[in-house]
């Protein structure tokens, strides 16, 4: 089956291909649906194959790199048009195409009748192509050429509904605070090519290679300088403070969108980045600081804005930001297992929330327009009381939300406490690894909290819908219901693949599969700490057991919080909204970071690029070749005169040139 690996992109960029080419002749949605869906199930039962063939393997032959051809070849240097299949690579390729394919089926219920069908199933085959490239490519150049081809498509995406000026802001502002984060991964892709070559005569940006070359790079250094800038790519694309902004207004794009590149794929590639490249990041303690606090001050900032939120999917969006936040501190205390474990495990629970709130902006936007209402679809406010109309909706929705907040027995639960007993307990960064785990509980405290308001808010109480309108409320079709069912259920077992080891022992001696499944990618990093003297759990088992009892604590008080204030008083959040207006106004506005940076960057390059183009592009440039026009005018127009018209003219012309010309060469 690893020989066939080459058939995972292909299949969705043919599926691309079809519908872009022939979708608008094709017309019929099922037609569209089927292609688009189909190409990636196929994507799919090729990637079980490769998965069901690793695991047959023993743990240090788990990988395998097939060569398509060359692509450039010069000198000593090659890059390849290849894939490589290995732990990391594998749960990549499930998670894009198992979670891809639901996604694309939940598409054709809950994109039909839209204008552009073929359009939206193009680009969406187009990203899953560009992602799978990202994962599976075996050298940097085609990783990156995966991660401007996601850029791109989540532009379009996100722009889908290109009449609306805020979708085309949006996607706009996607695109280009994505390529700052670009130009940083350039920058890093060309010091590691300029070190390696220029140093040690190592021509390669093969990932097997370069990780045999690991010892090669020196603790801090220059390695810190390639790791930032690899770390500010990974900032752009995962959303990561300072260049989170872009991800909460891409909720402009359809709701599927959302579910497939803002919660499972596309904002997971700066995580899967720093996974493969751990290797590199281990040799910088520097680099591995910045990226646990960035990680940690992005998961409890986004979590605070997300608790004064009342569109739906804003809620979502910055809880995405958060989540994403816990994946890099857990890449920052050194715990790369567990972080790309809670990617597996988000994918799952983020993609069933953003799906059930499509359900429910579905069945919303229906009973409105019934009722001609121009009340926003998407707004907790207008909800209320939805769980007797959309029952499968809300119980899948109940389980993706008691997964987000870590309770035992769900799959975020596992992930979220392996990052947080590691950040507190794996002694890489010192104290400061106390203020880290500090960090992430508070941030998921907030995550229980505003997830469960959401629920209530949405699904309990009573509707503040009209009667009416309420009447219309119904569940929505399969196509939408049967993802939702599935996601709900991996958001259960998800998590017990990777059983904490003291929880393990407890429970008769169950093995952590996902820690031995992984070994392999991380082994190098896992021997390097190890020597290094930071490797290891130096905490109790009785700390652990403890800090499990508390994060258990704090998510379960974050979710009586929530039922306190928005179902036994539902009037409390408005007196404390009275009795704290600027706080309130303050998080509601997300703290006024896009305005200050309309102050400080973005406002400032306009009134300059405005400066260039009527200061110096109209005045000087335009001016100087108006000017060389005016000066050509002139001359033609005494010029022109000569030209009467008359034949007589020319001759007599002609015959004075003649005796002008033998008269020189007479008296020469």
């Amino acid at each position: 089956m690893f020989d066939l690996v080459w058939l995972i992109p292909l299949c969705p960029l043919i599926g691309s291909v079809i519908n872009g080419l022939f979708g608008k002749k094709i017309k019929n949605e099922t037609v569209i649906g089927t292609i688009a869906a189909g190409s990636v199930f196929c994507s799919f039962i090729v990637a079980c194959g490769c998965l069901m063939q690793l695991l047959s393997l023993p743990g240090e032959e788990r990988h395998f790199e097939k060569t398509i051809f060359t692509w450039i070849g010069s000198g000593n240097f090659k890059a390849d048009i290849g894939f490589l299949i290995d732990p990391l690579s594998c749960v990549m390729l499930m998670v894009v195409t198992g979670v891809g394919f639901l996604i694309h089926l939940y598409s054709i219920g809950y994109m039909h009748g839209e204008e552009g069908f073929y359009r939206y199933f193009c680009y969406l085959n187009l990203f899953t192509f560009s992602m799978l490239c990202l994962v599976s490519g075996n050298n940097l150049l085609l990783m990156f050429v995966g991660w401007e081809g996601v850029g791109l498509c989540s532009y379009l995406l996100i722009g889908y509904y290109f009449h609306k000026k805020s979708a085309g802001d949006a996607g706009k502002k996607a695109f280009v605070m994505n390529r700052i984060g670009d130009f940083g991964f350039l920058l890093g892709l060309f010091t590691m090519w300029w070190f390696l070559g220029g140093t040690h005569n190592i021509w390669t940006i093969n990932f097997r290679e370069l990780a045999s070359h690991a010892d090669l790079f020196p603790v801090g250094g220059v390695t810190t300088v390639i790791c930032l800038c690899f770390f500010l790519g990974a900032t752009g694309k995962s959303a990561q403070i300072p260049l989170y902004t872009w991800l909460p207004d891409a909720m402009e794009g359809p709701t599927p969108v959302s579910a497939l590149i803002h919660a499972a794929t596309m904002v997971t590639a700066g995580v899967y980045m720093i996974a493969r490249m751990n290797f590199m990041y281990i040799k910088s303690p520097t680099a591995l600081l910045v990226v646990a606090c960035i990680g940690a001050a992005t998961a409890l900032f986004a979590a605070t804005i997300g608790t004064a939120q009342n569109d739906i999917k804003r809620v979502l969006a910055y809880s995405t930001v958060s989540q994403l936040g816990y994946m890099f501190l857990a890449m920052g205390v050194g715990a790369f297992g567990a972080g790309v474990f809670h990617l597996m495990t988000h994918a799952f629970f983020k993609a069933c929330l953003f799906l059930g709130s499509g359900s429910v902006i579905h069945a919303m936007h229906h009973a409105l327009h019934h009722e001609h209402s121009d009340a926003d679809p998407q707004d907790m406010r207008n909800m209320g009381g939805l769980r007797k109309k959309m029952p499968v909706t809300f119980t899948t929705f109940l389980i993706a939300t008691i997964a987000i907040a870590g309770i035992p027995g769900f799959a975020g639960f596992f992930s979220k406490d392996e990052i947080l007993w590691q950040a507190f307990s794996n002694p890489h960064h010192g104290d400061a690894n106390y203020l880290l785990w500090a960090a992430g509980a508070c941030a998921a405290g907030l995550t229980a909290f505003y997830m469960f308001r959401l629920v209530f808010m949405t699904f309990f109480g009573e509707t503040r819908l009209s009667a009416k309108a309420y009447g219309h409320l119904h569940e929505s079709p399969w196509v939408i219901t049967v993802p939702l069912v599935v996601l709900a259920f991996l958001s259960i077992v998800g998590g017990y693949l990777g059983v904490p080891h003291v929880l393990g022992e407890a429970l008769g001696g169950i093995p952590n599969l996902w820690e031995h499944y992984m070994d392999p990618v991380f082994a190098y990093s896992t021997e390097y700490m190890k020597h290094s003297g930071a490797g290891g759990e130096h905490g109790s088992v009785a700390m652990e057991w403890g800090l499990m009892g508390v994060s258990v604590l704090i998510a379960c008080g974050g979710i009586a919080l929530a039922w306190a204030l928005y179902i036994v008083a539902p009037k409390a959040p408005e007196k404390f909204v009275a009795t704290f207006p600027v706080l309130h106004r303050a998080v509601y506005n997300k703290w006024y970071v896009d305005e200050i940076y309309d102050f400080i960057v973005v406002n400032p390059c306009k009134a300059f690029s405005n400066f260039l183009w009527k200061g110096f592009d109209v005045v000087v440039v335009d001016g100087i070749v108006n000017g060389v026009a005016a000066i050509v005018k002139g001359f033609s127009g005494v010029l022109r005169h000569v030209q009467t018209g008359m034949v007589h003219n020319y001759a007599f012309s002609m015959v004075l040139g003649v005796v002008v010309i033998v008269g020189c060469y007479l008296f020469h």
